[in-house]
């Protein structure tokens, strides 16, 4: 019998987060912990948290005081626990450890003075580290997909965010790191590799002295995954020879996550991002010349602390002009310790929701008239989920990614964790209708 603690693990925020949660439970399990989904029956509850942006810090907020309020003993973990160390420690007493953004590897060290009854705090000012493919990870994905981060922290000084601030300078791994990682994925029957850092067009420059996407999405060509899928790719990082690379290497999927941010380049400017305004159109053009079945998805953020009228009118038509297949719209957040913090002319919330409905608007139609060109049309789809209500079974196509697009609904059978043809019947502005090609299902098999 373990005389170990069990500890239950609660995850905010993005995949990159979700990644340092799952190192940590590896990390657990393999030193022989317990760790269970359960909070109430656990000795410790680990929260890795999320600081990025207001609501995301109320939300960790609020997970944590209804800990505190059930009396669980609280690791706090991840962006908050770097950014807000002095006030997390003095406002929670449940709080028995601080762990950093470049420290979740040291988790079985800290549960260990934890046990011995020091209060521990574990971050590092300047966070340096990133888990390889020997760091013990244990995956929290649906069985068919695993985020793979080739890069941690970014270079970059955008004004609007804080991230540098929380998990540092831009640290790549190597191509022959990755490229391990991929392979024990695709060992474990993993079907579809999401590709995250800050800046994936970036990867590489740090160890490398130049970008190297292009290089690692060939070397990754060679693995045995159906799916290879970008997420974050600057604008202005999509080179010939990376576009060449997605192209030529079959199985990685020409979705392009493009995180524009803006199109006016008086805003771009502003947002410290002045270089992308003078290339943004020519860019996506150049996409889709080169290449024509390219899915494109793309964020923006409304009420940047100067924006107006004319530079939402202006971003609006180019949303209307590029046609984008998926876009997300946020209105803008003042960070405390970046730079747009401080700058002149915030605008209402109020009026930032209207422009965020506004682009949303205009973009539904589009976004339904992409979804249409599906019907009709035999797609691979990557079954995730049985709805227990009706039996039928949730996937996504090539199309679309987790948690941020559409979803393909299924009829018929076929196994979870599984890429099966599936002829799509209907659409709608977010979603796929459709049933499991039964005949060419057999005549793959």
């Amino acid at each position: 019998m373990s005389t170990k603690p069990t500890i239950a693990f609660t995850h905010l925020g993005c995949e990159k987060n979700r990644i340092d949660t799952e190192h940590m439970i590896g990390s657990l399990v393999q030193a022989g912990y317990q760790v269970d989904a359960n909070e109430e029956l656990a000795d410790y509850v680990v929260v890795n948290t999320c600081s990025f942006i207001q609501a995301a810090r109320e939300e960790s907020v609020r997970t944590l005081v209804e800990l505190a309020t059930a009396n669980k003993k609280i690791v706090i973990a991840g962006c908050m626990a770097q950014h807000f160390q002095e006030e997390l420690l003095a406002e929670l007493p449940e709080a028995v450890a601080l762990v950093g953004t470049g420290d979740y590897h040291k988790i079985v060290d800290v549960m260990e003075r934890v046990e011995t009854g020091d209060r521990v705090k574990e971050v590092t000012p300047e966070p340096t580290y990133i888990a390889d493919e020997t760091t013990p990870r244990y995956r929290t994905t649906s069985e068919g997909v695993a985020y793979l981060r080739i890069a941690e922290g970014c270079d970059y000084r955008c004004a609007f965010c804080i991230i540098p601030h929380l998990r540092g300078n831009q640290r790549s791994r190597t191509i022959e790191s990755i490229v391990a990682e991929a392979q024990q994925l695709a060992d474990q029957g993993v079907q579809e590799i999401i590709l995250i850092s800050q800046i994936t067009t970036n990867y590489g420059v740090d160890i490398y002295g130049q970008p190297k996407l292009a290089e690692l999405l060939r070397a990754l060509g060679k693995v045995d995954i159906p799916w290879i899928r970008i997420h974050y790719a600057y604008p202005t990082g999509l080179t010939p020879q990376v576009m060449a690379a997605i192209q030529e290497t079959p199985n990685v999927l020409p979705y392009l996550d493009l995180p524009l941010q803006h199109s006016h380049p008086e805003i771009l400017r502003a947002m410290n991002r002045p270089w992308q305004g003078q290339v943004n159109d020519d860019i996506i053009h150049r996409i889709k010349a080169t290449m024509p079945n390219a899915v494109l998805r793309t964020t923006f953020i409304v009420g940047f602390p100067g924006e107006t009228e004319d530079h939402h009118t202006h971003l609006v038509e180019f949303v209307k002009r590029h046609e984008f297949d998926h876009v997300g719209v946020f209105t803008f957040s003042p960070e405390e310790g970046t730079p747009a913090y401080s700058l002149p002319n915030h605008l209402s919330q109020a009026e930032m929701e209207a422009r965020r409905e506004k682009i949303m608007e205009v973009q539904q139609p589009i976004s339904w008239q992409q979804n249409q060109k599906s019907v009709g049309q035999v797609v691979d789809v990557l079954i995730e989920q049985e709805n227990p209500q009706t039996g039928n079974l949730i996937g996504r196509s090539a199309r679309f990614s987790p948690e941020v697009d559409g979803l393909v609904y299924v009829q018929g059978e076929a196994r979870l964790g599984s890429i099966v043809p599936v002829t799509i019947t209907d659409a709608d502005i977010y979603d796929l209708y459709g049933y499991v090609d039964s005949s060419l299902f057999r005549a793959r098999q």
